[in-house]
Formats: structure tokens, C-alpha cells, sequence
């Protein structure tokens, strides 16, 4: 490689704009092929309409090319951003360098898409927000999980006021992996909180926007860790209570949302299915894509009767399919990002709880 991937560039090629009157695809460069670049970003790229994946920046291009016969291969970031066919970047490489590649493809004048979390640090993602404003370019975060059954079947709940006032949520991501990987996103500095706290803070900011303060602890529990494998968080609404957690030793997680109103209750077990159904190879939008195996059960405040509560099907193409729409000026970014500071103010408030053991106000 000429350079090193997982760092930043000083970029050379002139800024370059979408045309929102152009009629071909989105030509999009993917940065980094591992996890999340292979299983998410890579074929929902090349399931949405309206754009092309062009360009992967890896250190496997042999894997690219079994995978992906015909999409070229570039060694590093900087070569990405010297190509001006390229409109939009996509980050998907380690949390530590998200700010910084962001950052040097703004400054080529590519629209950018960043893997969660945003960043690391409140301060860098503030300052990728002002940049993006400042040059008039696109910038989103790929928050797939507002996408997610589960989360599309409770949202609906709740505008339909069938729980009557909202009084408790209660969400989850409990996973029993009780032997620590040698993983970037288990090193220090990482852990479950800049991991899955993401998508946890996020799915309530859609909801019901930002908190009056957050109560945070963080834990290592299992032998070995290196960074904080348990998460639990109380976002404060006033009335409403939110409360969030994140854990690895947990062999039955059977709780995923639990939502109280004053009329009646909604539950929810189970995760949702799509990001198996891709790493199994399944192609997004296929017959039975989506679909929740395990519905939701409604109960009524009343009379404590039970009954199911099935839900719309997850739809992760959504979201690079509205990327392609904002691009061409046909629609509005899909997680805007006022939305994704708001998200990293809670996190980094979230870490401030936990470090000091007080309650964050926002």
C-alpha cells in the first residue's frame, strides 16, 4: 500500500459536488472491507437504486475480487480522493480514524457517509459537522438500526397512541460472548458503549429527541477485557424513563423493548434478523428479507389481556436508498447531522457519568 488505510491523508484532488440534475448513479468508493464493510455497507451499496459501488479501498483486494468481481481496488485513502469520478465516501474503517478520514474526504469535496460511532471524541464530530456546512457537502451517519423490525414496529406503536402516555422504555443488546476477541473494537478505548451504545441512544433520540441528562455506569465483567463490556444508562425525559443496556454475559436475551404507557404495554424479544440474513449471504430486499420471526405481544393496562402485535419488516436498503435520493436533491438525508451531534453529546455525556459517578445534564 502507499499509505496506511487506517489513517488520514492531506488530499490533493479539487472539491467535486453532486449535480442534483444528473440522471446516472451515485459512484461511491468504499473505505475499508472488514466486518462492517463486507456484511453491511458493501451489499446494501449495490442493492440501492441509484448507485454504484465503484471503488473499495482495502489491504485484501484478492477478497474484493472474489467477492465483488468488477469493482476496482484502490490501496489507499488518498487514491480514493484523487479519483474525481468518486461523489461519495463511505467510512467503515476502525472507530479512532472515522474523524480524521471523514475530515480529509470533506476537504476533497466528496460527500461522505461515516460508520457509527460518528467519532470518539464530541469535539472532532462538531467540527466534521461545521466543515460539511461550510463547504455546502452531504455528511451522514449510517444508524442502519433505525431500520431494524423491532424499532420500526414500536415507532409505530407509539404514533398510533395505542400505549396511551409513554411512561418507561426499557432497550437492550444482550449478547453472550463471554470470551474476549482480539478485536480493535474490544481494545482499550473501545467497548460496548461507543459500540452498541450508537444504536441505543440513537433508536431514542428518533423517538423522543434529546434527554434533560443521562446516568451512566460502565463495567468489565469478563476475564480478560480490556474495555468496558457492560453498559447501563437512564436517559431522563422528566415523566418518561429510558433506560438502555448493553451487555456480553448474558445467555438469554429474551428482553430487546419494553415500552410502559398508561393503557397497555408492548414487548419485544429477539434480535432483529437482517444483519444475519446478510451475513449469510442473503441479497437485501429478497423475498422474506426483514421479516420478524418473533412478533411483538401487546398488553392491555385493563385487563392484562395478551395478543400479538406483528410489526413492518426491517428495511436497511432504505438507507442507502435515500442517501441516493438527498444526493440528487430528490429527498432529505436519512440521519441528518444535527441528529448524529446529538447522538455523540449523549454518549460523551454517558462516558462523563460514568468516570465521575454523577448524574450529565444536557
Amino acid at each position: 500500500m502507499t499509505d496506511d488505510l487506517f489513517s488520514s491523508v492531506t488530499p490533493t484532488a479539487a472539491p467535486q459536488r453532486t449535480d442534483p440534475r444528473r440522471t446516472g448513479p451515485v459512484r461511491v468508493a468504499l473505505i475499508g472491507y472488514g466486518f462492517a464493510g463486507k456484511t453491511f455497507h458493501a451489499p446494501l451499496i449495490r442493492a440501492a437504486p441509484g448507485m454504484e459501488l465503484a471503488l473499495v479501498a482495502t489491504s485484501q483486494p484478492q477478497v474484493v475480487g472474489a467477492d465483488l468481481p468488477g469493482v476496482r481496488t484502490a490501496a489507499s485513502l488518498t487514491e480514493v480522493l484523487a479519483d474525481p469520478g468518486i461523489e461519495l465516501v463511505v467510512i467503515a474503517t476502525p472507530d479512532a480514524v472515522h474523524a480524521e478520514q471523514a475530515t480529509a474526504a470533506l476537504n476533497a469535496g466528496k460527500a461522505v457517509v461515516v460508520d457509527k460511532p460518528f467519532a470518539l471524541e464530541l469535539a472532532d464530530a462538531r467540527a466534521m459537522v461545521d466543515l460539511a456546512a461550510a463547504r455546502g457537502l452531504f455528511l451522514s451517519v449510517f444508524q442502519n438500526r433505525r431500520w431494524d423490525a423491532d424499532f420500526l414496529a414500536l415507532r409505530r406503536e407509539i404514533e398510533r397512541d395505542r400505549l396511551g402516555r409513554i411512561v418507561l422504555v426499557e432497550s437492550r443488546f444482550d449478547r453472550h460472548r463471554p470470551v474476549v476477541r482480539d478485536r480493535w473494537r474490544e481494545a482499550p478505548g473501545g467497548g460496548v458503549w461507543m459500540d452498541l451504545g450508537p444504536h441505543l441512544v440513537d433508536q431514542m433520540v428518533v423517538l423522543f429527541g434529546r434527554p434533560t441528562s443521562i446516568t451512566c455506569r460502565l463495567a468489565t465483567q469478563r476475564d480478560g477485557g480490556k474495555s468496558p463490556d457492560w453498559a447501563h444508562a437512564v436517559l431522563d425525559y422528566g415523566p418518561l424513563q429510558v433506560v438502555l443496556n448493553a451487555a456480553m454475559v448474558i445467555a438469554a436475551p429474551e428482553v430487546r423493548f419494553a415500552a410502559h404507557g398508561t393503557s397497555a404495554s408492548w414487548l419485544k424479544a429477539g434480535l432483529d434478523v437482517q444483519e444475519d440474513q446478510l451475513k449469510s449471504g442473503m441479497t437485501p430486499g429478497a423475498p422474506g428479507w426483514g421479516v420478524d420471526p418473533r412478533p411483538a405481544t401487546w398488553v392491555d393496562g385493563d385487563t392484562g389481556a395478551r395478543s400479538a402485535a406483528p410489526g413492518p419488516a426491517g428495511d436497511y436498503p432504505a438507507y442507502y436508498a435515500a442517501v441516493a435520493r438527498a444526493l440528487k436533491g430528490q429527498g432529505d438525508n436519512p440521519v441528518p447531522p444535527d441528529q448524529a451531534l446529538t447522538v455523540m453529546e449523549i454518549l460523551d455525556a454517558g462516558r462523563e457519568s460514568a468516570r465521575t459517578g454523577r448524574t450529565i445534564s444536557l
